[in-house]
């Protein structure tokens, strides 16, 4: 296996001659069927030539992935799109037009055969999307096919922001890794599918907000299932990634603690935080700036400030693994307001909590 760390920056790819290699080096490998972690905007993700059923089901064999989740399948220029998918409405060319490349992904029905039935889990839709990285777009072009690629990590842990998070996770177990530095937006793609009256539904909250959305398109809802807590009912195949199981979890038992005052909130975490640290837990807070200060934890890990979730986005997925670094047990989170990419930030905080809340009602002291 191995390791490029270069300038291979968002901005520029540095060293021209280094990069040219790496990733002429990386794309020879897509195209004969392996596996590559490389850098978006996003989240790293792990590359495989889409249409490879052996390439794509070496990615689910690395990262354990369950069999029913379907996977991402990154282009780099518009023309692609016509050997993927049967349609495209005026919506969704309003979409990529405004968000790509982007943090957007498109639901968007497959054309037969286009690419490996394990990409789309057996559905007669493929999700989509154009990143915002010129190293993933030159992977892309470099490979010559359009790439499957989730997120560069065992299924279920934090994503990786970092290519040494990929190392951590899969090391040996893929062929390579394009360093590209930190991810800048830091939480995965927002996934949504467009109907035929040209509503769309957000599937999966992400670097794109609901009130970004809504600027372009007439109408914009959440899927119900959003709304579902892990396990809570039966439900069919996932239409897109992050919709079924529960990702992004540290080691440690974790739970979000939310309730409409923040005082209330603060004391009912340093009660809990006292309580567990009693027992012999290793504890660990994720918190805001603003009350950051309130808590005794053996890991305090900082999100930011309330006023700016694009820090929180960014710092999620490395505070998450900074708890199995301290050996954290017994984790408690601050919830944060769902505006904007708080909306993401509060979907992958319960999702790494499997959903366990506690409930600080009004009338707490």
């Amino acid at each position: 296996m191995w390791h490029v760390s270069s300038s291979l920056s968002k901005e520029g790819l540095g060293p021209e001659k280094e990069a040219k290699q790496a990733l002429h080096e990386a794309g020879q490998v897509l195209a004969q069927g392996g596996t590559v972690a490389f850098p978006t905007e996003t989240v790293y993700g792990l590359g495989a030539d889409a249409g490879n059923t052996e390439a794509v089901e070496r990615i689910f064999a690395a990262k354990g992935r369950p069999s029913d989740n379907p996977l991402i399948v990154h282009i780099s220029e518009l023309a692609q799109l016509v050997g993927l998918v049967q349609r495209v409405n005026e919506t969704e060319r309003a979409l990529m037009a405004s968000f790509w490349p982007g943090p957007l992904s498109l639901v968007l029905p497959v054309k037969p055969g286009a690419v490996s039935p394990r990409v789309t889990a057996g559905l007669d839709t493929v999700a989509v999307r154009m990143p915002d990285h010129r190293v993933a777009l030159a992977l892309i072009s470099a490979a010559g096919c359009p790439l499957a690629a989730p997120s560069a990590n065992r299924s279920g842990r934090p994503s990786p922001t970092l290519a040494s998070h990929v190392l951590e996770d899969l090391a040996g177990a893929i062929d390579g890794v394009l360093d590209g530095g930190p991810a800048g937006v830091g939480v995965e793609s927002t996934v949504v599918q467009v109907g035929e009256d040209g509503a769309v539904t957000v599937l999966r909250p992400g670097g794109v907000t609901t009130e970004q959305l809504a600027a372009v398109a007439a109408s914009v809802r959440q899927d119900p299932a959003l709304q579902r807590a892990v396990g809570e009912a039966e439900s069919p195949a996932p239409r897109s990634p992050g919709m079924k199981y529960t990702h992004y979890a540290p080691k440690g038992a974790m739970c979000v603690v939310q309730g409409p005052r923040a005082d209330a909130v603060s004391a009912r975490i340093a009660a809990e935080l006292a309580a567990a640290a009693q027992r012999g837990e290793v504890t660990g807070v994720l918190s805001f700036d603003e009350h950051i200060g309130h808590y005794r934890a053996d890991v305090a890990v900082s999100l930011g400030s309330l006023a700016a979730p694009e820090e929180a986005a960014r710092r999620l997925y490395a505070g998450l693994r900074r708890f199995d670094e301290e050996g954290a047990t017994f984790i408690l989170a601050e919830a944060c307001p769902e505006q904007g990419l708080g909306a993401a930030v509060m979907n992958r905080l319960l999702k790494a909590a499997g959903h366990h809340i506690i409930h600080v009602h009004e009338d707490a002291d």
